[in-house]
């Protein structure tokens, strides 16, 4: 009886092909005949799951890649600023797997600037990490006097430090160090923290008062 084949296993294998192509050659390097040499697959079983369609099976490739960094689990620890900590360091790439993800990501994301197909699935990840680093700062700013304003600003400097870890490490030939990136984001915390004065707690009244 000949062995079952599982689709969902064979289509990761695809994206997994996809990952290693681009992360080797660039984005617009992957072809079906590519990926068939790094997957082990033949053309024709490629084409059996995606159909004779690159872009279908590089949308999908996108789809996982975004799916994985979604579901990871970065194992936040309980103090509000060094859970911003934790956030950083944990989307930084700091192996190799996850720097070759990142190239792919990041070549994804250079080119949804001009692909509305890719655009969406790459704006709403964006914003949900933009998101998520304004919630935690908000938390760890809680005992600091800050406006929204400059809430934002400073949300923004940790967002933009997150992108420069990952557009360096896409640049750079091995992954980010983890000690390197803690360092960093914990210093940027520090100087975030040092810069707004600590609130008052409100006085407590005398009793019959």
């Amino acid at each position: 009886m000949p062995r079952r084949v599982d689709p969902d296993a064979r289509r990761a294998q695809v994206a997994d092909a996809v990952i290693d192509e681009i992360a080797a050659h660039g984005l617009r390097s992957v072809t079906l005949a590519r990926i068939s040499a790094r997957s082990g697959l033949a053309i024709g079983s490629i084409r059996h799951y995606f159909g004779d369609n690159l872009r279908e099976v590089m949308s999908f490739a996108l789809g996982v890649l975004l799916q994985r960094a979604e579901h990871r689990n970065p194992g936040l620890s309980g103090d509000p600023a060094s859970r911003v900590a934790d956030l950083v360091v944990f989307v930084a790439p700091t192996s190799e797997q996850e720097r070759k993800e990142n190239i792919a990501l990041v070549e994804y994301r250079v080119m949804a600037r001009t692909d509305p197909g890719f655009a969406a699935e790459v704006a709403a990840t964006s914003l949900a990490a933009a998101e998520a680093i304004r919630s935690l700062l908000r938390a760890a700013l809680a005992d600091r006097v800050i406006d929204e304003e400059a809430l934002h600003r400073e949300a923004l400097l940790l967002l933009t430090l997150v992108e420069g870890f990952s557009l360096g490490s896409a640049l750079s030939p091995a992954p980010l160090q983890e000690a390197d990136v803690r360092a960093v984001v914990t210093d940027t915390l520090h100087r975030i923290r040092g810069a707004y004065p600590p609130r008052r707690e409100a006085p407590v009244g005398r009793a019959g008062t």
